[in-house]
């Protein structure tokens, strides 16, 4: 079903979620072959392009769908259900229409016009230091403003319009967005990881790259900014990993339905009929319920605190609960991916099925940003009241 805020004062444009649901079945049919054969998603980005995927926070007052962020998680999921690189690929451009949207009356009409049209922007904050001071860097060649440097796991700059990112500008740390079109800019597919291969998590180099001076942005005083787009990254990341859980179970069926035999029995049985199997299933089935559940509510809460401009005390609230969420939901789908094999035998771990792509994705989107540093902080502010010092949300 479509949907609009509720506050919007402007009709919002629809979303065809028959077209997406569409798309959706079109994608997850692909998924293992295109993983298999490396093959990036080009096409795919291109499709929810037309769909105004990117499009779906944009306000209603700057002609877009203007949807609750609940319900653009719920998309999400449905995303990473039919491909999860698919999915993670937007993490960097969904926090960064959020700030847009907490920027109010003083956000870019440029950049609310390249969200509305449906360009897509990439993240790349990481760099491979040995301390944790930024390369990448600013220099100013007469009227000419230009960014020079290297960024790692840049998810999503391989398919994307602009990328944002973290370079020194003198020696105070800014945020910029740069067209990725440019010459200067050069995204490899070099990402080595042994999941999550197709979201483009490579190297990004920045040679002279021209930056709009318009388009840097300095440390804000807005105490909200920081708890609230940490909410959305990490949130993003678990709504892929909910979505994961929906493909294990669904593919789990699969796998068992066709089936008519069932190993340690002699003669022919019928697998679904297996009550081991049935509870293999059901196990599989309440954790990617569970996992959607939680990850919903969450962003249901999140995003009636940014909608209703609530409180930076409100916003670390909601931060910390999707950092209990980190400790939890990863756990569980991690559990369920790997119980999903005691639904057959050898074949079971075949290359056909690819069952066992569920378990690394989930294990390496658990790698970005720790779950073990997050579990930490939560236990260091229950005992003391304060927090370990960390990088920019989404670093």
């Amino acid at each position: 079903m479509s949907a609009a805020s509720p506050t919007a004062t402007h009709p919002s444009r629809l979303f065809d979620d028959v077209a997406f649901d569409a798309f959706l079945r079109e994608a997850a049919d692909g998924a293992v072959e295109r993983e298999r054969d490396r093959r990036l998603l080009h096409d795919e980005i291109a499709h929810l392009h037309d769909l105004s995927f990117g499009a779906l926070r944009v306000p209603a007052s700057r002609g877009g769908v203007d949807m609750p962020l609940d319900a653009v998680f719920d998309r999400l999921i449905r995303l990473a259900a039919a491909d999860a690189s698919l999915a993670h690929v937007w993490r960097g451009h969904l926090a960064f229409v959020e700030d847009l949207r907490m920027q109010g009356a003083d956000a870019s009409e440029d950049w609310w016009r390249r969200v509305g049209r449906g360009d897509l922007i990439g993240n790349a904050q990481s760099e491979r230091q040995t301390t944790a001071r930024l390369e990448s860097r600013i220099e100013r060649d007469g009227d000419k403003v230009l960014l020079s440097g290297r960024k790692f796991y840049t998810t999503g700059s391989i398919y994307a319009d602009w990328i944002h990112l973290a370079a020194l500008d003198g020696d105070e740390r800014v945020a910029l967005t740069v067209s990725a079109r440019h010459p200067g800019v050069r995204s490899v597919d070099d990402w080595d990881g042994f999941g999550q291969t197709l979201t483009g998590s490579g190297t990004t180099t920045f040679d002279r790259v021209p930056v709009d001076p318009a388009d840097i942005v300095a440390a804000t005083d807005d105490e909200r900014r920081g708890p609230a787009l940490a909410s959305v990254f990490q949130l993003s990341l678990l709504a892929v990993i909910a979505g994961i859980a929906q493909r294990a179970l669904e593919d789990t069926v699969a796998y068992v339905l066709p089936r008519r035999r069932t190993y340690g029995f002699a003669g022919e049985s019928v697998p679904a009929d297996d009550p081991l199997v049935q509870i293999v299933v059901g196990e599989v089935g309440a954790v990617a319920s569970a996992a959607r559940r939680l990850v919903l509510s969450t962003a249901a809460e999140l995003g009636a605190a940014l909608d209703g401009h609530e409180a930076v005390a409100r916003l670390r609230e909601i931060q910390f609960e999707v950092y209990r969420l980190q400790e939890i939901v990863p756990r569980l789908v991690l559990d369920a991916a790997t119980r999903l094999f005691e639904v057959g035998g050898a074949s079971a771990v075949g290359a056909g099925p690819a069952l066992d792509r569920h378990w690394r994705n989930v294990r390496t989107i658990a790698s970005h940003n720790p779950v073990a540093q997050r579990t930490r902080a939560l236990g260091q502010w229950a005992l003391h009241g304060t927090l370990p010092p960390w990088q920019a949300p989404g670093a």
